[in-house]
């Protein structure tokens, strides 16, 4: 990540109005990976056909629009494999939520566009701070791509899109998220008092933080396999999974079926979820030990959203991934690793 900028970097006092700009953008990133999960759930993700970043944004008028885009639907895999005779009542309901989703998107460079050329060449942030602007709109702009080029897997033959695809998807936009935060959380320390150094073994909770946000990462990396291979809708069971804490038949096909065969993409990542919880769980108590009554409220909220995260896991599964606790989950994935970026600016403000 990168380090705080000086004063220098910035100018006319502006620097609380950036902050709470890229915050607000950070949510309305946190929407748009909610209504992702919810079109994915809700398996609305294949009902618009084309990419038109422009025109787009035009819904249908008329009847004779629906019918248009009905039509067209009409010709894909989804349709003739799995909703052959699907009711133009019925193709609404899932059209309006993708729809949603690719306005809000739009809806999100706009946002974030705009202001940036009026703060850049306004001359209300620093040069500094202009690359890594610039930086996170490309990666927006390439996250709409990413998007098309994932839905249009799932236009050619099988009705479903690829899981890679669908996971790089949701890697973007934590990415973008998570960079937009730690860039507001530089922008509002930089203007803050430091708070009172920590001392002892603040370096060793430290490492901790660092290890576990990365277990994070790749958790919830498995969680978008999980998603796009649906593997949440088989061995509904937990602790046990098939009967045994270690199940037979994985890895049928050697290391690439930890990526490609659903039993063992599901066993992989709840087996991450659970080492993560443990290294959460161990890390916060060591934490509140070594630094007793000067331990963060950061990394008391990272120890409790991690309880919170397995929670929500663990019911998704055995319930059969229900739309309102799958999304829930999702959502705490993001919540978790946000805390935990929070968490490491904070105390190595401290240290």
């Amino acid at each position: 990540m990168s380090r705080s900028f000086g004063r220098s970097d910035l100018a006319n006092g502006a620097h609380r109005d950036v902050a709470i700009w890229l915050l607000a953008c950070c949510f309305m990133v946190a929407v748009m990976v909610l209504l992702g999960g919810l079109t994915r759930l809700t398996h609305s993700g294949l009902s618009m056909v084309e990419w038109e970043p422009i025109v787009g944004i035009v819904p249908p008028l008329n009847e004779a629009d629906w019918q248009l885009f009905f039509a067209k639907y009409k010709q894909t895999p989804e349709y003739l494999k799995v909703n052959a005779g699907m009711s133009l009542a019925d193709f609404k309901g899932i059209f309006w939520l993708e729809y949603i989703h690719r306005v809000w998107g739009r809806l999100i460079g706009m946002v974030f566009g705009l202001p940036l050329l009026w703060l850049a060449f306004s001359g209300r942030i620093g040069k500094a701070m202009i690359p890594r602007l610039v930086g996170v709109f490309l990666l927006g702009a390439a996250q709409g791509g990413m998007g098309w080029f994932m839905v249009k897997s799932g236009l050619v033959d099988n009705p479903a899109v690829s899981h890679f695809r669908l996971t790089a998807h949701l890697a973007l936009a934590f990415l973008i998220h998570a960079w937009m935060f730690w860039l507001a959380l530089d922008i509002l320390a930089d203007h803050r008092p430091s708070p009172r150094r920590l001392h002892g073994e603040a370096g060793g909770t430290m490492s901790w933080l660092a290890g576990l946000t990365i277990l994070v990462v790749i958790t919830l990396l498995f969680g978008g396999l999980v998603a796009g291979l649906k593997a949440g809708l088989i061995y509904n069971t937990w602790p046990l999974m098939d009967g045994a804490i270690v199940p037979r038949d994985l890895f049928p096909e050697g290391f690439i079926s930890l990526f490609e065969d659903i039993k063992t993409v599901q066993f992989g990542h709840r087996t991450l979820a659970e080492v993560t919880i443990v290294v959460a769980l161990v890390g916060w108590f060591r934490a509140r030990a070594r630094l007793g009554a000067q331990t963060p409220a950061a990394i008391h909220a990272v120890g409790i959203m991690a309880l919170v995260q397995v929670g929500l896991g663990i019911g998704t599964l055995v319930m059969v991934v229900p739309v309102s606790l799958a999304s829930a989950h999702q959502m705490g994935a993001m919540a978790l690793l946000t805390l935990c970026l929070w968490a490491i600016h904070d105390l190595r403000r401290r240290i």
